[in-house]
């Protein structure tokens, strides 16, 4: 038999219920099981249960006594006395002259003869039905502002009674600071006003014993009415004195009141001047009115103050507490079964405030009643027996009593004579682990009491080791388990009578160990982590692995998505801040427990900040407040910094915008605002994780206007007509304007003549400048100015009027031949006088005019390269080798292109390109016959080819290469080829610079490739054709052969298709003009010998000759022909119907698609050669050079022209996008029907 360990815990701590267990043929003394309540309050028509039950054997008898008089129930009138075994229980039926007669003090005497058993005394209390007492009240008269108290004066009870007051309407009276009911039930007013004049102030006593609520009288309270009420200073009106005393029962609630009259109203503190308040068990009730004080102890002896005060002064009472306590146990004595001739001592040992006097008596009677006895002495309230003897069994009594209460216990001495007997079985096993401690059984009962000894198998006493220790009730434990002290351990108990033995058996199983625990982690939020862990077990035990977190299990939490959990390894999921804490692994056997713990630390970035506060806000006048907040969990991560934004709701709603960052250690600042602007704030913490949730929005405050504190920046001067200019800049914020509007001053003047300024003041960000004269320099200033002033004294931009087209073209110096493909262009630069405006590139267009060899016919396309103001050359590549181009160089500036300067050049002869299409055909075992054609690139005139070849895996023999001299030659036989061997070729067409790039191909001869091989050859027919399909073999050579169709129908003459010659790599062909529904027999072959043979079959029908009876004459036939052509009529004239309405469409759509196929754009690329081969999509924007279309007064001027060129061309060179001011398309403007050259109409520009 095992025993588990736990079931000893018992065992060890309660000696005394091992030897109070009386075997069942042994009498019991009579022992109280159940009694009623020491207090007992019955109202009428209540039955009255008075309960005394005891257990014993032989069995009880009970006898009762009333007020210590003896009391026979079952003479008494009305008294049922119950009938059941072990109960002296009676009840009395409820009736109110009963009750009254049956109080009192009852007490039940539990009888055998081996002792009597005593209750506690039972107080009975008969309360009747409560009834106010008979009373005239008179109104009460008092003037406002005075105080009064109405009495209420509830009739006595035992039992608590709760108060309410009322008015007629049984609406509760309002009560607050001013108005309060104490304690006893009283309404106090501190003072009164004209609205507390009524004449139903009605007094509620509700009495829960007897379920009845009982009024008194109504109370007329009259308030007149003063147009001086008198301030007064706090006066008590409970308690009335200075001080008072009053005794709290520890273990009970303290309750303290104070009720103040005076006015103002006054306020009540509470005060200890010796100590703290506990705080955790006081409350403050009743507007502070009543202090309670819950489950008093002995520290809550000392002064409380309560004050009251209001602005004319104070009254304060002092309450003294002292604390007393009920008789309550220290030690109480126990019930003990005694051997003849041992001596009983029965401690009772109790406390209380006062201390409790302490009596015995012996089977219910008082001790000093009882004739003297040598036996029995006391002791320090200690009953001490000797020499016990069976006859000396009794029941005895302790009783202590003070003020405050009676505290009663039984406890009976038997004496009985009784060999020893082992209550705990025979050969039970005991299993524990290494390390840890066994308790071995050993439960015995005898009289007199047993001695108990544990031997080893060996019978010696295991007592020698000090890791054996023994229990008083015959337990033995073993601490520090070893693996040896496996074995069988002896019990023995013996008395006077007889010696008992039993064996115990101990295994000691090998102790769980983790080996490896879960390690600490830091996460980030919403990731995942791995908690491992590893343990070794005893082999012959039921191993388990579980996890905890935070000491619950985490298997019951139910949460199959937020963990995965097998034997080694717990894995949580999408971590939060809620996961964080300790983890552990806990490895167990039925035997032992062991646990590793982890902490998990969840980290992230910054919870949002929970609140803020402006103040200072006097500083607002100097555009300031001061900003603090609460700090922000910072989520295991310290918080580097605060983002303080603020949003302008009036002027750019939901748009937050930063007003700098300060250190995640502080929490306020003052910050420097901007005039009128309505500023909401906003908080956000920042750690190294990112920046968290931000805080609630702050409350709006808004700053006072002021005069603009900054100017418009990039201003610019420009024109977009040659007698203009538009000056522009870059408006300011509005959280710059520092009013509710701002508008811009504007003034210009021509550069270097100390003339007057012109000005005006305007409110969009530009302004054309009218009749001013071509390309001539300005001084502009713009300045911000409001309702409140202007802004600083602006700086001076210099900006030009508007350009004209350059007037002269570059002068070239020359081309120089690089190579082939690239030439260099060389050109003097141009008078920038000529050029009307700033000067911002060349362009260079060149085009292709054909071949050295023949002239081109085709489109001309042209190219452009474009250069910066500050470059005389260009190099022009990727031109074709031996050919003839056209060149012109043209200046360029915002306006357009100048004139041209033209010449033509041409490249010299390159290298061809590669040959195409080099095949190879089988002649022989030992010969192949190359076909090709001429390369599509000549490069200059060919002079012929050269073939090279080597043969494949055959070691070093070296390649074989010989020139073929003739550039017309297209075939070439090479014989004397290896049969076995393939071969690698190239070939190379050459002009008098060399060869060029080589085409290449890899084959063998015909005894390599073996028999043709047709791989999945077929064969399909339609009505009259039929296609033939194969696929050729990979290293197959290329050869001829013929395919002949033959006709197998019966009867019929079939003119047979001529055969065709085909070749092997074309791996298709199709055969036509065959006759429908017939079979033909398909013959593929080379010099007459038959390669393959195969049949088909074509589709269709036979031809029918019809008989005289023509179908195309029956009737129905004609009207069907006749119907067909009635429905073509009618849908012909439905179309004509249609085409001369017409469709109606968009004029501006037409326009649109009518778009010079020449004006295409140039490539999105600076100072690059481009091509117009890149077509746009029909009726497309056409974008600048580099796609972005500055608006009027761009970036580009002679500052920093040389930097970018923002310019389009057409493909003939023409300058398009003049003076392009806005990002819009092209198609915005349209191009109108005289082919303007500006597209955008410069007036709609500034609109």
């Amino acid at each position: 038999m095992v025993v588990a360990l736990w079931y000893v815990w018992p065992l060890l701590f309660c000696s005394p219920c091992l030897l109070i267990q009386i075997p069942d043929e042994l009498m019991e003394p009579p022992v109280i099981t159940e009694q009623s309540p020491r207090r007992l309050v019955v109202f009428p028509t209540d039955d009255i249960s008075l309960k005394c039950e005891a257990r014993g054997k032989p069995e009880v008898e009970f006898r009762w006594t009333k007020d210590g008089v003896h009391f026979k129930p079952k003479e008494e009138l009305g008294v049922t006395v119950h009938e059941a075994p072990y109960s002296g229980s009676f009840t009395i039926a409820g009736n109110n002259s009963f009750a009254q007669r049956f109080q009192g003090v009852y007490r039940c005497f539990a009888s055998n003869k081996l002792g009597t058993a005593m209750s506690h005394e039972i107080q009975l209390m008969a309360e009747g039905a409560p009834k106010w007492p008979k009373e005239t009240v008179k109104p009460v008269e008092v003037e406002e502002g005075e105080s009064v108290v109405l009495p209420c004066n509830p009739p006595p009870s035992a039992a608590p009674l709760r108060i309410y007051w009322m008015n007629s309407k049984i609406l509760h009276i309002k009560q607050d600071e001013r108005v309060t009911m104490g304690q006893n039930g009283n309404l106090y007013f501190a003072n009164v006003l004209t609205s507390d004049n009524h004449s139903d102030y009605i007094c509620n006593a509700h009495f829960p014993g007897t379920r009845t609520i009982i009024q008194k009288e109504p109370i007329d309270l009259r308030v007149k009415a003063t147009n001086s009420m008198i301030d007064r200073k706090p006066r008590l009106l409970f308690p009335t004195n200075s001080s008072s005393h009053l005794v709290a029962l520890q273990g009970q609630p303290l309750v303290l009141e104070c009720i103040a009259e005076g006015f103002p109203t006054p306020s009540i503190k509470w005060l200890r001047p010796s100590s703290p308040m506990p705080a955790d068990r006081v409350s403050y009730q009743n507007h502070n009115k009543t202090l309670q004080l819950l489950n008093v102890g002995e520290e809550d002896d000392g002064e409380y103050r309560c004050l009251a005060e209001n602005s004319l002064g104070s009254a304060r009472h002092a309450y003294y507490v002292t604390v007393e306590a009920a008789p309550y146990w220290l030690h109480k004595p126990q019930s003990r079964l005694y051997g003849p001739g041992e001596t009983a001592r029965l401690d009772c040992q109790v406390q209380g405030r006062p201390q409790p006097e302490v009596t015995w008596r012996i089977n219910g009677m008082p001790i000093e009643e009882l004739a003297m006895d040598q036996k029995y002495r006391i002791e320090q309230g200690a009953l001490i027996l000797s020499n016990l003897q069976p006859s000396d069994t009794m029941v005895t009594q302790c009783e202590a009593r003070n003020r405050h209460g009676l505290l009663q216990t039984n406890a009976y001495i038997y004496v009985v004579q009784l060999p020893v007997k082992i209550l705990t079985g025979d050969n039970q096993t005991y299993m524990a682990v290494e390390g840890s401690t066994a308790y071995l059984l050993c439960k015995a009962f005898g009289a007199p009491v047993p001695s108990i000894q544990w031997l080893d198998e060996e019978g010696t006493t295991v007592l020698q080791d000090e890791r054996f220790f023994p229990y008083a009730n015959g337990t033995l434990g073993i601490r520090d388990l070893q693996a040896n002290d496996t074995g069988r351990y002896f019990c023995q108990a013996a008395n006077d009578q007889n010696n008992v033995t039993i064996v115990a058996n101990l295994q000691v199983k090998e102790a769980t160990q983790i080996t490896q625990g879960p390690r600490s982690a830091i996460e980030k939020k919403g990731s995942r982590v791995t908690f491992t862990c590893q343990a070794t077990f005893d082999p012959s035990l039921q191993p388990s692995i579980t996890w905890r977190g935070d000491g619950r299990d985490l298997q019951e939490l139910g949460d199959s998505d937020k963990y995965f959990i097998d034997d080694r390894r717990l894995i949580i999921h999408s971590l939060d801040y809620s996961d964080q804490g300790n983890y552990s692994c806990v490895a167990s056997t039925e035997l032992d427990e062991v646990e590793s713990r982890a902490q998990l630390l969840v980290v992230g970035s910054p919870g949002p900040v929970p609140h803020l506060e402006l103040s200072d806000r006097h500083l607002l006048k100097q555009s300031q407040v001061h900003l603090s907040w609460s700090p922000a969990e910072d989520h295991n991560a310290p918080i580097e910094k605060y983002d303080i934004e603020f949003e302008d709701k009036e002027m750019a709603p939901e748009k937050w915008y930063s007003l700098g960052k300060v250190p995640g250690n502080q929490t306020s600042t003052t910050l420097k605002l901007s005039p009128y602007v309505h500023y909401t704030f906003r908080v956000t913490a920042i750690n190294k994780y990112g920046p968290g949730e931000p805080s609630p929005t702050s409350e709006t405050v808004v700053t006072p206007e002021a005069a603009p504190e900054k100017n418009p920046v990039d201003v610019k001067g420009e024109g977009n007509e040659t007698n203009n200019m538009v000056i522009t800049w870059k408006p300011l914020r509005w959280m710059d304007w520092n009013a509710p509007q701002v508008q811009y001053r504007v003034q210009w003047r021509p550069q270097d003549t100390r003339g007057i300024w012109q000005e005006q003041t305007v409110s969009d960000p530009f302004l054309v400048v009218s009749n001013t004269s071509t390309f001539v320099p300005y001084e502009i200033k713009v300045q911000a100015v409001n309702s409140q002033g202007k802004g600083p004294e602006p700086q001076v931009t210099i900006g030009y009027s508007g350009e004209d087209y350059p007037q002269v073209s570059p002068e070239l110096e020359g081309i120089k031949i690089l190579n082939s493909s690239t030439v260099l262009v060389r050109w003097w630069p141009v008078d920038l006088a000529q050029v009307k405006g700033h000067l911002r590139g060349y362009n260079v267009t060149y085009w292709w005019e054909g071949s050295q060899r023949k002239h081109s016919k085709r489109h001309v396309h042209k190219s452009h390269v474009v250069v910066p103001a500050n470059t005389t050359s260009a190099i022009l590549s990727g031109l074709r080798p031996y050919s003839s181009y056209h060149l012109e160089v043209q200046a360029f500036n915002g306006r357009g292109l100048g004139p041209a300067s033209e010449m033509t050049f041409s490249t010299p002869e390159g290298v061809p390109g590669h040959p195409e299409a080099l095949n190879l055909e089988c002649q022989s075992d030992t010969s192949l016959l190359l076909h090709w054609q001429p390369p599509l690139s000549h490069n200059g005139v060919l002079t012929g080819y050269v073939l090279s070849y080597h043969p494949l895996n055959a070691g070093d023999k070296e390649q074989l290469s010989f020139d073929l001299p003739d550039p017309e030659l297209r075939t070439h036989n090479l014989t004397n080829l290896s049969p076995g061997l393939r071969y690698h070729f190239q070939l190379q067409a050459t002009t008098k610079e060399g060869p060029g790039e080589a085409i290449e191909r890899e084959g063998g001869t015909m005894t390599l490739s073996g028999v043709p091989d047709f791989g999945n050859i077929s064969a399909t027919a339609g009505e009259n054709y039929s296609v033939i399909s194969w696929v050729p073999k990979e290293g197959q050579c290329n050869f001829r052969f013929h395919i002949q169709f033959k006709a197998l129908r019966e009867g019929k003459a079939i003119t047979d298709p001529p055969r065709q010659y085909v070749s092997y790599n074309q791996s298709s062909y199709t055969q036509w003009d065959l006759q429908p529904d017939t079979k033909y027999e398909i013959h593929l072959l080379k010099e007459e010998v038959l390669l393959r043979q195969m049949a088909v079959k074509t589709n269709g029908t036979s031809p029918v000759r019809f008989s005289s009876n023509n179908f195309a004459m029956e009737g129905w036939f004609i009207g069907f022909v006749c119907a067909i052509i009635l429905l073509l009529l009618i849908l012909l004239i439905l179309c004509f119907i249609k085409r001369s309405k017409g469709g109606k469409y968009s004029v501006k759509d037409k326009e649109d698609t009518q778009v010079d196929s020449e004006a295409r754009p140039m490539k999105d690329e600076t100072f690059g050669e481009y091509s117009d081969n890149e077509e746009k999509a029909f009726g497309s924007s056409q974008p600048s050079l580099n796609g972005d279309i500055k608006p009027l007064g761009s970036d580009d001027s002679l500052a920093d022209y040389g930097g970018s060129v923002d310019v389009q061309f057409n493909e003939d060179g023409s300058f398009i996008g003049q003076y392009s001011g806005k990002k819009e398309k092209e198609a915005a403007g349209g191009n109108d029907s005289s082919g303007a050259t500006s597209p955008i109409n410069p007036a709609v520009a500034l609109e």
